[in-house]
């Protein structure tokens, strides 16, 4: 089960408490304050593992505390600190402030940290405020309370090129043609429950095996879909940080014409997010191979020449077409070219 979307609640660790104490030695009765400062509370921070690819670690356990530190201790000793948490999540990860909703971090590069919960400092011991007027000073701090707050993790998935479309387009097909993935493939709608991705690499169509980049699938939108119908607006964010999309469009269907698919789509993408509507979108015939009323063919070429686009054909069962588009998306990617 993919989780995307999962709320935690965090407490940092308090501080230890200073120590008020007098050294008392067989030779020295009178001694000095000796009281040691309190160790500092552990603190919970967020790390982006590119090892993970879902919240799911967090589905069943959602409240997570640091040590407190220890109290200080005569002879100057200072109190052991409070062992931080480190909680890892997906790449892509937006936390947010559960309360205010304010943004704290996007986790984009693996390694990358932050701290959503300090520890408390620890008190100061009696020591510290020795002077000479006050020789022996009773007085010491408490540590510092450490912060709790209610954490909001949302995982947008990082990819080069987000596929958009109805469902049984071609979507998942295309992904297990260009890349290793093997994402579920049946002949009827909502197959994707679920995002996938996979990384195409050019050197399986004769090209460089440095060049790749990373397609996202997400599942088949329906009219309605910005509003809540169906399963793609739940994992319409997937392809927010995307760098272009791919809009497939099944040129075999043959109860919607391309027109109606593309303005289907074309409406909820741009009702989700005008950041995402902004981004380059090129049209996709799909199914080449059952295509067979040339009407529809042209009626798409005409559709794509109104947006100043060459049309694409490509046939997931042939192969048809799929280096081709695999080398322009590349070239694009690169910023060497602007249209297939």
């Amino acid at each position: 089960m993919f989780l995307d979307h999962v709320q935690l609640r965090v407490a940092a660790g308090h501080g230890g408490s200073g120590a008020m104490s007098f050294r008392r030695e067989k030779f020295a009765p009178e001694g000095g304050p000796d009281g040691g400062d309190g160790g500092k509370g552990g603190s919970i921070l967020l790390r982006a593992n590119r090892a993970l690819n879902t919240l799911n670690p967090y589905r069943h356990k959602r409240e997570f505390a640091a040590e407190r530190g220890r109290q200080g201790e005569g002879s100057l000793r200072h109190g052991k600190d409070g062992l931080d948490v480190t909680l890892e999540v997906p790449l892509g990860t937006l936390v947010k402030d559960g309360d205010t909703g304010e943004v704290l971090a996007e986790l984009l590069a693996h390694g990358q940290e932050v701290c959503v919960a300090r520890g408390g400092r620890g008190g100061l011991g009696n020591t510290n405020f020795k002077s000479a007027t006050n020789r022996t000073p009773r007085h010491h701090q408490p540590g510092e309370e450490g912060e709790e707050r209610t954490l909001d993790l949302e995982l947008k998935l990082i990819a080069d090129v987000g596929l958009v479309g109805f469902p049984n387009a071609g979507k998942s097909t295309l992904v297990s043609r260009l890349s290793a993935a093997r994402p579920k493939i049946a002949d009827y709608p909502f197959t994707t429950l679920e995002p996938q991705l996979g990384v195409v690499s050019l050197d399986r169509f004769g090209g460089d095996l440095l060049d790749s980049w990373v397609i996202a699938d997400i599942p088949g939108l329906i009219e309605g879909a910005a509003s809540g119908a169906g399963l793609g607006i739940q994992f319409l964010r997937h392809v927010e940080r995307t760098r272009m999309l791919l809009h497939l469009v099944d040129l075999s269907d043959p109860v919607t014409e391309p027109a109606e698919a593309i303005r289907v789509i074309e409406g909820e993408v741009e009702a989700f997010s005008p950041v995402l509507a902004a981004k380059p979108r090129w049209l996709v015939g799909t199914k080449l191979d059952a295509l067979q009323d040339d009407a529809r063919r042209e009626a798409f070429e005409a559709l794509c020449a109104q947006r100043g686009q060459k049309p694409v054909f490509i046939s997931g069962v042939t192969g048809e077409g799929l280096r081709d588009l695999a080398f322009a998306v590349d070239a694009m990617l690169k910023g060497k070219d602007a249209a297939p």
